[in-house]
């Protein structure tokens, strides 16, 4: 075991959960077992609560100009620790080195975003009657939660992290048990930028913990990023216990690609959409809807394709049962009728036999009614759907159940405003891959991609983090009282 058995982090310390039970934490590079994940149980969860509740005071009356330069020393961090942190995220996920860097400098831009949050809550003051003035402030919900997934050890984090906590919130996050590494980490620097004990704090676990989550009392919030299944049931749980609920779940982007996109850039940007961080992303290409006579781009996207090599500008996808089921996807398509125009199944990565990795797959001939064309595949995978006008693909687009992204390739600036209006998808790109906005802008879908209402990030994450005090004062008895005061 390459590191020491993962602990929680509570009140400022690493503390052993209460109960001896444990997962194994597995490379998918080369199969290395990194380190023991405790499944930690409700009486954890309710001594992080215990914690964040007791600093909570403390920490809320702290002015939020105060509260942003901890994240102005938490950057400088993460920029001072990036090759450990990057390192470290590609150990425990399986991507590329130069993928997890830019994990880690996304973290450091949410965190940079987060430092301008003085600017962004001044509220609103207006006199709406003589000598009567009406306030607005934007005041902390109390201990908030977070659940992030697997396939962005550190970044989805920092979606979370640094808002809610410099909007005066005190946090409790649960990882992925596949990825506990990177968010320890994560504690011990915002505790050398200076963040108080007990403002963050870390439970490990499997659903007891997230079920536990849901349920808790002392939290006001909780935010979700993973399946749609579970997202599903995070969102009905939470809210059932009357707590303020964001979850994002899965997604099947289509990449809509007419006749005149330019081949070059069409191809890379799908193949850079589709095999970037092993597909393993709800932002990732999943289907790709050929409108009319596209083969010379399709040509040039399969040679794109086999320029991404296993094991080299190609990471591994998170475990042995992920690798099975994409796979399977793969061969249940090819025995409908699809055709397979780059084959990733079963690759051979010299010196890295025990990873998981499966190389990119470029699928033709996909009808809309086959598996690989409706569900989510969390792999490097492109599946190639046949149309003969945009319309016919804006019907396969519309759909799908899903609504994270869509992207239009093409030269006609009409045309593409066509599909920004008609896609069914909170995120749309234009000749882009991967249609992510960045700060101050949020991410976020629709439909079954997301589940609640507002944002977890970028400035419109304010409203779902805090909540609005209205203050109305007169202090002028010779104006008399009217309707209006």
């Amino acid at each position: 075991m390459k590191y020491t058995p993962i602990q929680n982090y509570i009140n400022g310390q690493f503390v052993d959960a209460a109960t001896d039970q444990t997962l194994d934490v597995i490379s998918p590079v080369d199969g290395t077992h990194l380190s023991t994940v405790p499944l930690s149980t409700a009486t954890d969860l309710d001594t992080a609560v215990k914690a964040a509740k007791a600093a909570f005071p403390a920490w809320s009356r702290t002015t939020i100009k105060e509260r942003v330069q901890v994240f102005f020393r938490y950057k400088a961090l993460l920029e001072k620790n990036l090759k450990e942190l990057a390192l470290l995220v590609q150990e425990e996920n399986g991507k590329t080195y130069d993928e997890a860097v830019a994990e880690i400098e996304k973290g450091a831009e949410l965190s940079e975003f987060a430092c301008s949050l003085p600017q962004l809550v001044t509220g609103e003051i207006l006199e709406v009657s003589k000598g009567v003035e009406c306030r607005t402030e934007h005041v902390p919900l109390g201990v908030v939660a977070s659940i992030v997934p697997f396939n962005f050890p550190s970044m989805v984090p920092n979606w979370t992290i640094p808002n809610a906590i410099a909007l005066g919130n005190c946090m409790i996050i649960k990882p992925s048990e596949k990825v506990p590494l990177s968010v320890g980490r994560l504690a011990e620097l915002l505790q050398d930028a200076g963040l108080p004990a007990g403002v963050f704090n870390v439970v490990h676990g499997d659903s007891e913990v997230v079920n536990a989550i849901c349920d808790h009392p002392g939290i006001e919030a909780v935010s979700f990023v993973g399946s749609t299944k579970i997202a599903k049931h995070v969102y009905q749980r939470a809210t059932s216990n009357f707590k303020r609920c964001l979850a994002l779940g899965g997604a099947k982007n289509h990449l809509i690609v007419l006749p005149d996109a330019i081949p070059g850039m069409t191809a890379q940007n799908i193949t850079a959409s589709m095999a970037g961080c092993a597909g393993q992303r709800c932002m990732a290409a999943s289907a790709m809807v050929a409108v009319g006579p596209v083969d010379h781009i399709i040509e040039k996207l399969c040679e794109e394709a086999q320029k991404v090599v296993p094991g080299k500008n190609l990471g591994a996808v998170i475990n042995r049962a992920s690798k099975e089921r994409i796979e399977r996807y793969i061969t249940e398509a090819e025995s409908q009728g699809a055709k397979v125009l780059v084959d990733g199944r079963s690759p051979n990565v010299e010196g890295k036999e025990n990873g998981t990795y499966v190389g990119p797959t470029v699928i033709d001939y996909v009808t809309p009614d086959m598996a690989i064309a409706q569900e989510e595949i969390f792999g490097p995978v492109i599946s190639i759907m046949r149309t003969n006008t945009v319309d016919e693909a804006l019907a396969i687009e519309n759909a799908n159940p899903y609504g994270n992204a869509a992207s239009v390739f093409t030269q006609n600036g009409g045309m593409a405003r066509y599909v920004i209006d008609k896609a069914s998808a909170g995120m749309v790109g234009v000749n882009v891959g991967v249609p992510v906005p960045r700060e101050p802008f949020s991410f976020g879908g629709w439909n079954e991609s997301r589940f609640g209402v507002g944002d977890i990030t970028g400035k419109s994450s304010i409203e779902f983090w805090t909540k609005l005090k209205k203050s109305t004062t007169k202090w002028n008895p010779e104006a008399g009282i009217n309707w209006m005061s």
